[in-house]
């Protein structure tokens, strides 16, 4: 059995390596690879995700659980397709396809949750697909309307 003098002197000599990154093999528990981001902590018998961050000059590191690592990567909006944001019934629509818009025009008034959102364009463009019809009913994530570039 270690003495709680013994494990607090390894958990510290553990963290001072962490901090400088340096590997740590005559300990033979803990074995940092590598310096890049994304690192393999060996404890034992298990082997461990981690990310290493550095905030205002101070490394931290953190690990990945099973949800982290299946996670939807983030991916930048594009501009030119129109997503509901909530789902709901389209009650009137007021554009066609080839129709010439600008920021500001109306497109459509959308039912949520016994509110009339009225949904506006964002930018000025060609309509090059319509993707609902009045009445229809769209959920979450829905593509609605795509604009040619």
């Amino acid at each position: 059995m270690a003495r709680s003098s013994d494990v607090k002197a390894r958990a510290k000599k553990i963290a001072r390596l962490r901090k400088s990154g340096k590997k740590n093999t005559a300990d033979g528990k803990h074995n940092l690879k590598g310096e890049a981001d994304s690192i393999a902590i060996e404890c034992g018998d298990k082997k461990e995700r981690c990310k290493t961050l550095v905030i205002d000059g101070t490394k931290y590191r953190t690990r990945f659980n099973k949800k982290f690592e299946n996670r939807k990567q983030w991916a930048k909006p594009d501009s030119n397709k129109i997503i509901s944001v909530i789902p709901g019934t389209v009650l009137k629509l007021f554009i066609s396809e080839g129709a010439q818009v600008s920021a500001g025009d109306s497109m459509m008034v959308l039912d949520a949750m016994k509110m009339k959102n009225r949904i506006l364009f964002q930018k000025n463009g060609i309509v090059k697909s319509v993707n609902v019809k009045e009445g229809e009913r769209i959920p979450k994530g829905f593509l609605m309307v795509e604009m040619e570039e």
